[in-house]
């Protein structure tokens, strides 16, 4: 077996007997990889406390020849991220970015970009309260990586909201947490790309009303 390294993100994951575990990788370089965790539910386990949901670790790994399962041999974590772990609603927003990456993207097809997306999105939520902007801008931002740019929809959106959607495609990560537009232009955009979303993916992950702090929404 062939043993690759990367940087990765844990998107997802979920036990695999009594003792394993199965993860879900978004790397740069590789794209989105699975790995299983022999023994990592142990409690002597070297991965014991490395892994978990939307840690950020260097990974080495042995490829499969007879499937898309591989094998984790090494993780040395980077970041924890841990505001996520304070506040549901940060929670809910990375899952939901997770969601459409994985829904939207095919595994093991390099996606740098979208990598540095999903990082910056969950350094972002390290440092600011979770608010419906940085959710939009992701999406904006990812679905331009992809080729699907929304256009400013001159008879579907207001000034308001052209003039939003296009701050949040060119805003920095950095930046996104001083933007304060008002509650109506944030729903109307995030109305507009709901629908975009639909049409392209012909559904939209679940979790997406909860991300936008509008979980009673229509």
């Amino acid at each position: 077996m062939n043993e690759e390294r990367a940087t990765g993100l844990v998107l997802r994951t979920r036990p695999y007997s009594e003792t394993s575990l199965i993860l879900h990788w978004l790397t740069p370089s590789l794209g989105r990889v699975a790995t299983i965790a022999k023994g990592a539910r142990r409690a002597k386990s070297p991965f014991r406390g490395k892994l978990d949901v939307f840690y950020e670790l260097d990974i080495s790994f042995a490829r499969s020849r007879r499937s898309d399962l591989h094998t984790l041999r090494e993780a040395v974590l980077r970041h924890t991220h841990p505001s996520l772990r304070e506040d549901l609603h940060r929670l809910e927003q990375a899952a939901y970015a997770a969601a459409l990456i994985e829904q939207a993207t095919e595994t093991e097809t390099p996606l740098p970009a979208v990598f540095a997306m999903l990082r910056g999105l969950l350094r972002h939520l390290d440092l600011h309260a979770p608010a419906a902007p940085a959710v939009l801008a992701f999406e904006i931002k990812f679905l331009d990586e992809l080729g699907l740019a929304p256009p400013a929809g001159v008879g579907e959106l207001s000034a308001g909201g052209r003039g939003l959607l296009e701050t949040l495609r060119a805003v920095e990560w950095t930046e996104v947490g001083r933007l304060q537009p008002g509650a109506g232009l944030t729903r109307e955009l995030g109305r507009y790309l709901g629908v975009f979303l639909l049409w392209h993916f012909d559904r939209v992950p679940r979790a997406r009303r909860a991300a936008l702090l509008e979980p009673d929404a229509p």
